[in-house]
This record gives structure tokens, C-alpha cells and sequence, in this order.
């Protein structure tokens, strides 16, 4: 009979610490899932606002699902780590185990934390996009895909080169197609005893014959240096940035052709070479 009072006792016992822990944990276990649903819900609902906003401010859509993901997770992070508190459960060993992994992960990464950081710039501040003309670290291309990391260009030469975004963002963008207008830069030398202002008239005539050439901003032509063999013209012609090497050939081989049919000639090196004969003494 002793063993059966003694195990009566000890069920009495479980019972009433399983009682008291219920109605301890009962009411904060019960709060925890409220505030799970409703923090749920809430970050739901930010998620969805937050898309909204930059839809409408016209954030990149490759920017988008992503920003929308880190803040879901970020906060849902949050939250899960509230809701164990809440419960009871000690957070400060699991919170430094995070900021451990997190530094680690970010050591580990920053190359490509840099480049992740860099391409987010660049679809907020949008110095280029899809089909510019832009010159970056040396490299002159047309944007062909702005990605979360790198951004890909098409060389002149056809070549697919690929820029990782944090050095892009870090250094000098020449932007090429930003103003819709660029100049093109020729240069043509002509004889010291060719006639200056009728070989201006003629170029500037090639210039504005051509249909790709823009008479707004007007085209120039000016004398840019005495050479040793010529006097050279700077040339001038404005053109959209899609036209750029159309006008840079056309106005290069029309002037020649120009220049000849008015016998303006164009001179190749030379040089004058004076001899002095001396008598013998």
C-alpha cells in the first residue's frame, strides 16, 4: 500500500507542477501565437505596401521582389526572435550566434557584398540603363543588362564585357546617351597654301548634307593646329548617340572626297632639307 500512496503522491505531484506551469506558460504561449499571426499579417501587409511605393516611384523591377524579400525575412527574424522571448526561451545566446554567422558571412563575402551593394545603387540612382553608351573603368560599351552584381556592356568591337558593380559605383561613369546628343570629333589637315575659308565652307557643306547630322547644336569647323606638314581643321558634327560611328565614318570619307573635287589638298608628311655647299678653304 505504501508503494501505491507513494506513486498516488508523485502522479498528485506531476499534476499539480504540470497545473502550475500551464497556468504559468498558458497565457504567454497564447500571447506568443496572437503575436505570431498578427506580426505575420502585418508583415504582409508591409510587404505589400512597400512594393506599391517603388512601383509607383518606378524602381527597377529587378530591384523590387529583392528589396521586398530582405525586408519580409528581415523582419520576420525579428519576430521570430520576439515570440521566443515572449515564451521564455533565452534569445541572447541565439542573437550572438546570429551576429557571429553574420560577420562571418559578411568577411567572407564582401567582394560580392560590395557588388550586391554596388548594383543596388545603380538601380536607385540609375546613372545608366539598358542601351546607353557608357565608359567605365575603361571599358566603352553599350549597357546590354544592368544584374545585381555585375553590369554587362557591348564593346565596339563586339565583345561582351562584364563589370562587377561595386567598383562601377565607386568610379567615374561617362554616360555617352544621357543628354541624347553627342559631338564626334574629327580632325582633317589641309596644305599651308590651301585657301582656310573655302575648305571650311566645303566641310561644313558635307556636314550639312548629311541626314544624320544634327543642324541643332550647329556643327563646327575651326583651324585646331599649325603641324609640321598641314594645317588641321577640328571638325565637329553633333549627331543622336545611336548615329555616332555612322557620322564618324561618313564625314571622314565624304570629306575627303569633297576636299579632292575641289583640289584643296590634303598633305602627307614632308619635310625641306637645305644643303650648303661650302668651298674649300
Amino acid at each position: 500500500m505504501e508503494d501505491v500512496d507513494k506513486a498516488v503522491t508523485q502522479m498528485e505531484s506531476l499534476y499539480m507542477k504540470g497545473y502550475e506551469l500551464g497556468l504559468e506558460y498558458a497565457p504567454k504561449l497564447a500571447l506568443a501565437i496572437i503575436t505570431l499571426i498578427v506580426g505575420l499579417w502585418i508583415i504582409r501587409v508591409i510587404g505589400k505596401v512597400l512594393t506599391a511605393s517603388m512601383e509607383r516611384s518606378k524602381v527597377d523591377q529587378t530591384l523590387i521582389p529583392f528589396l521586398n524579400s530582405l525586408t519580409s525575412w528581415s523582419l520576420k527574424v525579428l519576430l521570430f526572435v520576439s515570440v521566443a522571448s515572449m515564451i521564455g526561451i533565452a534569445t541572447t545566446s541565439f542573437i550572438a550566434i546570429l551576429g557571429a554567422a553574420g560577420l562571418a558571412i559578411g568577411l567572407a563575402l564582401q567582394g560580392s557584398l560590395a557588388n550586391f551593394a554596388g548594383g543596388v545603387l545603380i538601380m536607385v540612382f540609375k546613372p545608366y540603363k539598358v542601351g546607353d553608351l557608357i565608359e567605365s573603368q575603361g571599358q566603352l560599351g553599350v549597357v546590354k543588362e544592368v544584374q545585381i552584381f555585375n553590369t554587362i556592356i557591348i564593346a565596339p568591337q563586339n565583345k561582351q564585357v562584364v563589370i562587377p558593380n561595386g567598383v562601377v559605383s565607386n568610379g567615374p561613369i561617362v554616360n555617352y546617351t544621357a543628354e541624347g546628343v553627342i559631338r564626334v570629333d574629327l580632325s582633317i589637315g589641309i596644305a599651308y597654301n590651301a585657301d582656310i575659308g573655302k575648305a571650311k565652307s566645303v566641310i561644313m557643306a558635307v556636314m550639312a548634307q548629311h541626314e544624320k547630322v544634327l543642324s541643332d547644336p550647329a556643327p563646327f569647323v575651326g583651324v585646331s593646329e599649325m603641324a609640321d606638314s598641314s594645317v588641321n581643321l577640328a571638325v565637329r558634327p553633333q549627331c543622336k548617340p545611336e548615329f555616332y560611328w555612322d557620322v564618324f565614318f561618313d564625314i571622314n570619307e565624304q570629306m575627303k572626297i569633297a576636299l579632292d573635287d575641289n583640289n584643296i589638298t590634303i598633305p602627307f608628311p614632308q619635310r625641306d632639307v637645305h644643303v650648303i655647299n661650302s668651298s674649300p678653304a
